[in-house]
């Protein structure tokens, strides 16, 4: 049982048979045959366990300071370090990470703080060719199960998302995790969904977690603190017993049944990757021209083509940032080519 299913029980019920008795479509009395109220199921329970990787402030008042601490996995895997590097030129910093991952034959999990930011990061990745896909709670349920078993399966590398990448996926062939937009104080970025997004790193041996933030937030730092004290601890136990950490193993086909009924065409290509040059004017906007550009204007031309890049890349619309980015190459390689050099 969850608490916050508890929680929610009799709430959910309420808004759904209010609707039915104010239509007529039940009677009154209808409300009467409710699920228990969190309170009264509390006064039910008696002794209970609470088991969380991340205990809230409710099962922390109650425990009163009694808690164990499962830290030594049988694996003998440690925890991921968690590093800090700063926002500038952060999706370059990271396809270079990713690339490296890739050799390596490890899936990527990249988290942002908003929807749109995850689909355009998405459609950035697909045009520098970087196998991904992405994951929000606009795609259907099914789709995510089928999604999470592709990239196991190694049709693609990199799986972008937002919260739902905190809790639930059991995923040993992840070896890096990255934060974007870390010091963004709030829901997403606290300490429990921090450390939440970090664990889906820690069943692989080299497994990491980079942070990109400007701001080290207080949720970083005791983030931070928490792994390096974990850590610290796997780490002299594994040397006192002499373990060596393996990899966890999984069985690829535990949400086949879900799936079942749901297969697509074999010569579909599920994962595109687009290969068409970013220079297409007529995929910019503010369309440029090549053609009889006269010296005095280009200065002009790269300067707008500058503005509109970092315009568009501080309202996160990577993929026209990079075409105005460029667009702005082009037009200095033209220029160039005409002063002769």
């Amino acid at each position: 049982v969850t608490l916050p299913q508890v929680h929610a029980m009799f709430g959910g019920d309420r808004a759904r048979k209010e609707n039915l008795v104010e239509y007529g479509f039940r009677l009154p009395a209808a409300k009467d045959n409710r699920p228990l109220r969190f309170e009264e199921f509390e006064q039910m329970m008696g002794t209970a366990i609470y088991v969380s990787a991340t205990p809230a402030d409710f099962e922390l008042e109650k425990s009163e300071g009694l808690i164990a601490e499962q830290l030594i996995r049988p694996t003998g895997l440690i925890d991921p370090p968690l590093e800090v590097r700063p926002t500038e030129n952060q999706i370059d910093d990271l396809i270079e990470e990713i690339d490296k991952r890739v050799k390596a034959d490890d899936k990527i999990l990249v988290t942002t703080i908003t929807k749109r930011m995850a689909e355009e990061l998405s459609k950035y990745f697909d045009r520098v060719g970087v196998r991904n896909r992405y994951i929000h709670s606009d795609v259907d349920t099914l789709e995510r199960v089928q999604i999470l078993e592709d990239l196991r399966a190694g049709l693609f590398d990199v799986l972008v998302g937002v919260n739902l990448l905190r809790e639930g996926l059991d995923l040993p062939e992840v070896g890096l995790v990255a934060i974007l937009d870390a010091d963004k104080e709030g829901f997403l970025r606290n300490v429990r969904s921090i450390t939440q997004i970090a664990g889906r790193a820690a069943r692989h041996p080299n497994g990491q977690v980079i942070l990109y933030a400007d701001v080290c937030t207080d949720s970083i730092r005791l983030s931070i603190e928490q792994s390096n004290r974990r850590r610290e601890k796997q780490i002299r136990y594994n040397i006192e017993h002499n373990i060596l950490p393996r990899q966890a193993q999984k069985s690829g086909t535990g949400q086949s049944l879900l799936l079942a009924g749901t297969e697509r065409p074999e010569d579909m290509n599920v994962y595109p990757i687009v290969e068409e040059h970013y220079a297409v004017a007529s995929d910019v906007e503010k369309g440029y021209t090549t053609r009889e550009l006269d010296l005095k204007g280009i200065d002009e031309q790269i300067a707008r083509a500058r503005e509109d890049m970092e315009r568009a890349a501080k309202s996160l619309d990577f993929l026209a940032a990079a075409r105005y980015r460029d667009r702005m190459y082009e037009l200095q390689k033209v220029k160039e080519e005409a002063l002769g050099k």
